[in-house]
């Protein structure tokens, strides 16, 4: 089969698109032919070896993480699915992933694939969508009638928590560039800072939040500016910030690491085929361009969350 992988870590430059062996199904193990595998920017620090203490992988090894597709073998010991089930699944990391034309994925990670999009497109939700999800209700325990400030509501993640919060009975405050605005707006939030325009400190002095969801990466400085956002007794989540052990003021401080959730993500699917949780893509992508998606998301330049067809 055709993957993309690479031999060591480094530069976009290591990820090449070559024949490697078509992967066989362990015990408690599917293969699924991939339809789409989504690009997270975490893959980028993972192929650049800079969280290899936290992610170490074997080489070579296949990136991407979400994978949507369809069954074609069942291991030993799997039940409940077989061949020809569409299915969506958050991978390991640290194993072979999805940019294949096939993947082998745990049978406990797996969902039914929602029908509300194309099967390529529903690789955009499971981890995105299970880390807005854990972040929400495991970390911040949010609950109706509480505010919330989503900080990066523009990406993958953030544009899930918007929906998921509102959804929840939560005020939402966001802030998003110029370009997702309109997509953040549909998605419900209350409030919208464009934060190009006016930089957050200042858009919301004198206010604070019961949560404050933090999904951009952020200087010390900036991170004790954030944290201090979050009312007498809320919570700060972050997936980003440097390690903050004592807001004070009673803030409770949560650094979220997202971890696969069958059952999670089987509710996720559930809103989605009821039209209530919108899965964005900004478009499908050659598994070939994956070096340059990887530059592009290094540059800024990624216009949304990305979808790779093998």
């Amino acid at each position: 089969m055709k993957a993309v992988r690479y031999h060591s870590y480094g530069d976009s430059d290591v990820l090449v698109y070559e024949e490697a062996d078509r992967p066989v199904a362990g015990a408690g193990q599917v293969v699924v032919k991939v339809a789409g595998a989504a690009f997270n920017p975490l893959d980028v620090a993972i192929r650049a070896g800079f969280v290899q203490q936290i992610f170490p992988v074997a080489f070579p090894h296949i990136p991407n993480y979400d994978v949507a597709g369809v069954i074609t073998e069942a291991g030993e010991g799997v039940s409940g699915w077989s061949a020809g089930d569409p299915v969506v699944a958050f991978l390991p990391m640290t194993v072979p992933g999805a940019a294949a034309e096939y993947a082998t994925a745990p049978a406990e990670a797996l969902a039914a694939a929602p029908r509300a999009v194309e099967l390529a497109d529903a690789a955009a939700l499971p981890s995105a969508g299970l880390t807005a999800w854990q972040s929400l209700f495991e970390h911040a325990s949010l609950k109706a009638g509480q505010s919330i400030l989503v900080n990066g509501a523009g990406g993958a993640v953030g544009g899930y928590a918007v929906q998921l919060a509102r959804q929840a009975g939560a005020t939402v405050t966001a802030t998003a560039s110029p370009r997702s605005l309109d997509r953040i707006r549909s998605y419900g939030a209350d409030r919208i800072i464009d934060y190009t325009a006016t930089a957050l400190p200042r858009a919301v002095a004198g206010q604070q939040f019961d949560v404050v969801l933090n999904l951009v990466r952020t200087s010390p400085e900036e991170t004790v500016e954030l944290a201090g956002l979050a009312a007498d007794g809320g919570a700060f989540v972050s997936t980003t910030f440097p390690d903050l052990d004592d807001a004070g003021r009673g803030v409770r401080t949560v650094k979220v690491f997202a971890r696969s959730d069958a059952v999670q993500l089987a509710e996720l699917v559930a809103r989605a085929d009821a039209g209530e949780l919108k899965i964005d893509v900004a478009g499908p992508r050659p598994l070939t361009d994956l070096a340059a998606v990887h530059d592009e998301a290094v540059a800024g330049r990624l216009p949304g969350k990305t979808v790779l067809i093998p």
